[in-house]
């Protein structure tokens, strides 16, 4: 059995918690509160779940799931997350993280932020583009007619294979964006972003996103 680590637990973090330990992960929780803060939660999830600190999080995962605001990410541990595949599911609001120049020119997106500080991780680019609550209502089984879609992207194959295999597991095929630096294509204020699509109607959706200085 594998376990997930979540730097995190607000709606995304907690929901993917559901989700892995449905599915028979092991789940190693936390936030910036501080273990205690997350009793209702790891009680709900059962045996298979603990709190921890941020740094036993990251620790503990096989897999970990960076889901914090962005403009935190200067605070998720790197040394033991090296070698490991890391799930970013940031997006930017400025009103919230402030202002960040290099992603208001658009010269690199929120995943490449992470990436460029965890360099020895491999960052993949997911949940970033559906409401939280659908995580645990929207998913079905591999093949169903319709089932709903979820982007990837990232650097390495391997890790977008992983990461892929666990989507499949939580009810969801996976569209591959590409590389990291695609990961604009599925950022707020695109067409994909939000609304319920299947592997189809997404990767159209992908490839009619425009940049915000070309809108």
């Amino acid at each position: 059995m594998k376990t997930i680590g979540l730097i995190g637990a607000g709606h995304i973090g907690s929901q993917v918690a559901r989700l892995a330990v449905a599915n028979g992960y092991n789940v190693v929780i936390s936030n910036s509160r501080g273990p205690e803060t997350l009793e209702a939660l790891v009680k709900e999830l059962g045996t298979n779940a603990r709190a921890a600190t941020p740094l036993e999080a990251a620790t503990a995962g096989d897999l970990v799931v960076v889901t914090i605001p962005l403009k935190n990410i200067g605070s998720v541990p790197v040394e033991p997350l090296e070698g490991k595949v890391v799930i970013d599911t940031n997006n930017y609001y400025p009103q919230r993280d402030g202002q960040i120049p290099e992603l208001d020119d658009e010269s690199t997106t929120t995943s490449e932020l992470l990436q460029a500080h965890l360099p020895k991780s491999k960052v993949v680019k997911a949940f970033n583009h559906i409401y939280a609550a659908e995580l645990t209502t929207h998913g079905q089984p591999a093949g169903t007619p319709n089932r709903r879609a979820l982007v990837s992207a990232g650097d390495d194959p391997s890790a977008k294979g992983t990461v892929t295999r666990m989507l499949d597991a939580f009810g969801f095929d996976t569209v591959d964006a590409g590389a990291l630096k695609e990961g604009w294509r599925i950022q707020r204020d695109t067409p994909g972003y939000g609304p319920r699509r299947n592997a189809e109607e997404l990767r159209k959706d992908l490839a009619a996103a425009k940049r915000y200085r070309d809108k």
